[in-house]
């Protein structure tokens, strides 16, 4: 059988992101949002995420283009001087995995993140990590075992198959594929489960109603997540240049889509990965 998770990134990183992701929820076919706890809306996001129950909420771990939750001096290797972390992800990575005081700044961000988290008193659906940069050894070591200790149960693996979205995989994504396939290994060691795969990595800031409508003819058996970057308005602040953001929220409320999905079961990761 099929089963579903259609989530949301970035909540808290917008009102206008905010406001798409509960009319995604209650009026369409979003089940799930990670939320970022550092972000300018993310009192906002909880506020609304607490009146809804009936959306999952996980844990959107934000190390660059975004505000840390720790002040910054405490995080040098991770922050530029404006207090933002750093943008140049490639040199990051390089000295993650040549520091080890690099990587005892990480391993406290992440650790202070699920603090904040869990100070919501919501309970935490998955984690995942902004750009996917869990992908990096370092990151994906230090998100699962903060994940672990606090009691996160599901994290996203970005396994996305060519004939989910049309095509031949690009080698990188062969790769990824594969190396994401170590990080499941990894990630169960840690008591934590995933997704079988992921569709939107393609169409990310596009992931248009026909896209949709496209993709869930052929999905497999067993549960997939796809995950949107839905919000009212287009020039989201904080947001990625050149985002279909209306396009996103407007595909998960679109009627055919609504149709498509009527008879899948679909919800938040814990609920659809559970026995």
């Amino acid at each position: 059988m099929r089963r579903l998770i259609l989530n949301a990134d970035d909540f808290g990183l917008h009102p206008a992101v905010n406001e798409a992701v509960l009319r995604a929820h209650t009026e369409g076919a979003l089940t799930a949002a990670s939320l970022m706890t550092g972000a300018p809306g993310c009192e906002e996001a909880v506020a609304m995420a607490r009146a809804t129950p009936s959306l999952a909420v996980g844990l959107h771990i934000t190390l660059t283009d975004g505000v840390p939750v720790l002040p910054a001096a405490r995080i040098p290797a991770l922050t530029q001087k404006n207090g933002r972390f750093r943008d140049d992800m490639a040199a990051m990575g390089l000295l993650l995995a040549l520091s080890k005081e690099a990587r005892a700044e990480l391993y406290a961000e992440v650790l202070a993140q699920v603090q904040r988290f869990t100070e919501t008193g919501l309970p935490c659906d998955h984690i995942n990590t902004h750009k996917h940069f869990h992908l990096h050894p370092v990151i994906a070591a230090s998100v699962m075992q903060a994940a672990a200790g606090a009691g996160i149960r599901c994290i996203r693996l970005p396994v996305e198959e060519p004939a989910s979205v049309g095509g031949r995989g690009h080698w990188s994504h062969i790769i990824q594929n594969r190396w994401c396939r170590t990080l499941r290994e990894r990630a169960t060691g840690w008591g934590l489960a995933a997704a079988a795969r992921v569709v939107g990595l393609k169409w990310s800031g596009a992931f248009t109603a026909e896209r949709l409508l496209f993709a869930l003819p052929r999905l497999p058996a067993g549960v997939t997540e796809l995950y949107f970057h839905p919000a009212t308005q287009d020039d989201v602040p904080g947001g990625a240049p050149g985002y279909q953001y209306r396009a996103e929220l407007t595909a998960l409320t679109d009627p055919r889509v609504l149709e498509a999905l009527s008879a899948t079961p679909r919800g938040g990761y814990a609920a659809m990965l559970a026995p």
